[in-house]
């Protein structure tokens, strides 16, 4: 039943300390899964900080030295125990604590089951598609680099980085890169990397080691962190045999930090040679451009209408005299045709007109209408008519 207090009747410490300890008390046995942050000996007792892998939170565990012992392989800092405990709250200190009692290290085998578990979960989400991967940029302004602390991994990759270009920039962040707090540290560096303007490409490096030493780059929280940077991410954790599960999640996987600097920073001297064998190239093209044209200028010169000008004009206007002296030859047979059948029309006519049968004695009598009289009988007496010969006309009467 709660408690009914107030500020007139308030309970002692004590009373409220004895309160939570029985409610503590009343969890029962319980399995805890964690990572030893701390560990320390003091005579028959054995005091470990037990660490949540994922959340910055972590609890005091005490397991008498047989417990302890009877744990195979004997754990050690960093290594990830599952401890059968006792919740315990201490009321003279006010503390709460776990009272092992019984203690096991988790294999390689369990850790292993659990890796591949979320890898399942996290391809079947899509974190793995390489559709969702990022290229790297040509030439980076500013690296960051998140790394141990005066770790040899740092070293190779500002070694060979400056190797091959040595005017590349880097950041670098120094974090844990194992044990209970490598998680919290890269995600805080990767956040403040991502936020920085300034960088063009991350880089995680961390050197080889065991599968306990590499399991805070497949934790979860760290791998959705990665996937949603907005700046590409470089993987280079381990050595060739090493894969932990950022080396999916990340845009670009090295196998060593020595070949992330290679990856992410071009070789100066590659680019040298890149350069002179395209101007080379280009200086070919140009050379052979500029012989064809030659050659098609040369020919275009060699042709008759360019070697010898006058010649070709000489050639046309013999060709325009041949034309108009055989224009001018069409035009007088075509006139002296034309006059052939003038005369020829012109001796049919006067063949035919009636001029020319005057001309032989004949005459033509018209009345005052010019109408022709064809017989006698069309006359009346007194009638004026008009006869008209060849090459003049006479006015008569008729008398019948």
């Amino acid at each position: 039943m709660p408690l009914e207090t107030s500020a007139e009747s308030p309970v002692p410490v004590r009373t409220v300390l004895r309160l939570v300890g029985e409610w503590i008390g009343k969890l029962g046995r319980v399995w805890v899964e964690g990572q030893i942050a701390e560990l320390s000996r003091r005579g028959g007792t054995v005091y470990l900080t037990l660490r949540d892998p994922v959340a910055a939170v972590s609890v005091r565990v005490i397991a008498p030295r047989t417990v302890f012992d009877a744990a195979d392989p004997p754990p050690t800092d960093g290594a990830r125990v599952v401890v059968w405990a006792k919740p315990d709250f201490a009321m003279a200190r006010g503390s709460f604590s776990l009272s092992a009692l019984e203690l096991r290290a988790v294999g390689t085998g369990e850790l292993l089951a659990r890796l591949e578990r979320l890898r399942k979960a996290l391809a079947a989400e899509g974190l793995f598609a390489a559709e969702r991967k990022r290229r790297l940029p040509f030439l980076p302004a500013m690296v960051g680099l998140i790394c141990g602390r005066d770790s040899a991994a740092e070293r190779d990759v500002l070694q060979n980085a400056a190797r091959r270009w040595p005017a590349v920039r880097f950041r670098v962040e120094q974090v844990a890169v194992q044990g209970p707090y490598a998680v919290e540290e890269v995600t805080a560096a990767l956040r403040a990397l991502d936020a920085d303007p300034m960088i063009d490409v991350i880089i995680i490096a961390r050197g080889g080691g065991s599968i306990e030493d590499l399991l805070p780059f497949s934790d979860e929280s760290l791998l959705r962190e990665v996937a949603a940077c907005r700046t590409p991410v470089v993987s280079a954790i381990g050595h060739e045999q090493d894969v932990p599960l950022l080396d999916l999640v990340a845009d670009v996987r090295a196998s060593t930090p020595t070949d992330a600097a290679r990856r992410v920073v071009p070789d100066i001297g590659e680019q040298f040679a890149i350069i002179a064998e395209l101007r080379s190239r280009a200086r070919r093209q140009l050379a052979g451009r500029l012989d064809r044209e030659a050659a098609w200028l040369a020919a275009i010169r060699s042709r008759p209408a360019l070697a010898s000008p006058a010649a070709e004009i000489d050639r046309r206007q013999e060709q325009v005299i041949a034309l108009a002296e055989r224009a001018r030859r069409s035009v007088a047979a075509s006139l002296e045709r034309a006059d052939a059948d003038l005369v020829h029309t012109r001796a049919r006519l006067v063949s035919l007109s009636p001029a020319a049968t005057l001309r032989r004695g004949y005459a033509i009598v018209q009345r005052s209408d010019a109408s022709v009289v064809r017989s006698a009988a069309e006359v009346a007496a007194g009638e004026r008519l008009l006869v008209r010969f060849a090459q003049d006309q006479l006015s008569v009467t008729a008398d019948t």
